[in-house]
């Protein structure tokens, strides 16, 4: 898409069902800025499948507006209640689906992962990780937004520029539907699909 003199626009998503969190760098060499942050709110629409169209909808339309080479997305935390986890997956797979339409690749990183990559340390928190992004990219303190879903989804695209001159990374790289369902069986496996009336 981009990629003019080595230009390089990353799309950071952090998936929600109530608030999903979009944050965008603008990478030219070894060095990045911030060119938008926000998130999606869902919180009014009650129809759980209609979030997923809006989901769907926004996320086209972000990347329509700044044309990003790639999407980095942070991997679903894996808690003990079954039917978060599914809307979850759902919120995520929908992102990911908008990318894969446009034919943007997707790096799948760990919430640990991206603490690690910014702060030092995988048990730092929301606000550590924001504070540590906002030294990092420059940002002004009255451009900090109000939700720190915007923040955890910046973390996710500056995680990936980390990466990018340390291929040795963790992160999982999905190219297509069939890419990313060889490398995800175990999710995927019959055992492991929950069907329900939502």
């Amino acid at each position: 898409m981009n990629n003019i003199r080595g230009e390089k626009i990353i799309l950071g998503i952090d998936p929600g069902t109530n608030v999903m969190g979009y944050g965008l760098l603008r990478v030219l060499g070894n060095k990045a800025a911030l060119m938008a942050m926000g998130v999606i709110d869902m919180r009014r629409e009650r129809d759980p499948y209609l979030r997923l169209g809006k989901i769907f909808e926004r996320v086209t339309g972000i990347i329509d507006e700044y044309l990003p080479d790639e999407m980095a997305i942070e991997a679903p935390f894996f808690g003990k209640n079954v039917q978060s986890m599914l809307k979850l997956g759902r919120a995520q797979g929908v992102a990911i689906a908008a990318a894969i339409h446009h034919d943007i690749p997707i790096h799948e990183y760990a919430p640990l992962k991206i603490k690690m990559a910014i702060t030092g340390q995988g048990q730092a928190s929301k606000e550590q990780v924001a504070g540590m992004l906002q030294r990092l990219l420059q940002i002004k303190k009255e451009e900090m937004p109000k939700f720190m879903d915007a923040t955890d989804a910046l973390g996710a695209a500056y995680c990936h520029f980390l990466q990018l001159s340390s291929p040795e990374t963790s992160a999982m790289h999905y190219g297509s539907w069939k890419d990313y369902v060889r490398k995800n069986r175990e999710r995927l496996s019959s055992k492991n699909i929950i069907t329900t009336s939502e």
